[in-house]
């Protein structure tokens, strides 16, 4: 199954985040709670952890990009092989972060 990770919606008088460091490249397999990105607010720098274990398979935002809340910040799935959908919407859920 492919994965979406989106930026929560959450933070708090921000509009969007800007990802600081990624720990992984496309292709990289992640185990339940491993970190895979770091992202900084306007006040706080946030690790953002695997909720589940997966594959990394697309990055949307690169390192120093802000990224808008609500937008999909990487593509994810179970087998590195799975065909990737041309749109986020088609995506079947979003990847669990921890």
């Amino acid at each position: 199954m492919i994965y979406r990770l989106t930026i929560p919606t959450t933070f708090e008088d921000n509009d969007a985040v800007r990802v600081l460091e990624w720990h992984g490249a496309p292709g990289d397999r992640f185990s339940a709670d491993a970190l895979l990105v770091e992202l900084e607010t306007h006040k706080a720098l946030v690790e953002v952890r695997a909720g589940q274990a997966g594959v990394l398979r697309e990055l949307r935002f690169a390192e120093s990009e802000w990224c808008p809340l609500g937008a999909v910040l990487a593509l994810f799935s179970d087998d590195a092989d799975e065909a990737i959908l041309e749109t986020a919407a088609e995506l079947a859920a979003d990847f669990r972060i921890g």
